[in-house]
């Protein structure tokens, strides 16, 4: 079990110090533009597509207590963080690096802006990790699930 959490806890503080020092750069300034993807600095002050902005200052207090509940039930049940624990790890440590943004800047730190053929939503490293961390459950769980037939 001591395995399984070094793999998660490596995976978790990987993904949070990653993405804190990309977003780092553009809090410094920094700003890219071409024809397909642009880099520029955005405050999401809600969730995916920000949604729930309405919420306001009490989103990042929902979120806050949504992400300890589910470290307080993945330390709880073993066999959850035993079977998934690098996909959690993507998982949470995208959450964590994006909700210490909510407390620490204007909204969330988006800069990755896709506008080739069509407009897509801005995001960050955090929430592609954390999209490739439930990907992974699923393949995970879908592998398991088939397995047991």
């Amino acid at each position: 079990m001591a395995k399984t959490y070094k793999l998660f806890f490596l995976t978790f503080f990987a993904v949070l110090l990653v993405d804190q020092a990309i977003k780092q750069v553009f809090l410094g300034g920094f700003d890219w533009n071409s024809s397909c993807i642009s880099l520029n600095l955005t405050f999401n002050k809600g969730v995916a597509f920000s949604m729930f902005a309405f919420l306001g200052e009490n989103l990042k207090y929902i979120q806050l207590l949504l992400i300890s509940s589910i470290f307080a039930y993945l330390f709880w049940d073993k066999e959850i963080i035993r079977d998934y624990s690098y996909a959690i790890g993507l998982v949470l440590g995208g959450g964590v690096s994006n909700l210490l943004d909510r407390f620490t800047q204007e909204g969330v730190v988006d800069y990755v802006y896709w506008h080739c053929g069509f407009d897509f939503a801005i995001f960050n490293f955090a929430d592609v990790m954390i999209d490739l961390g439930v990907l992974l459950i699923l393949i995970f769980t879908f592998k398991a699930q088939k397995k047991k037939i």
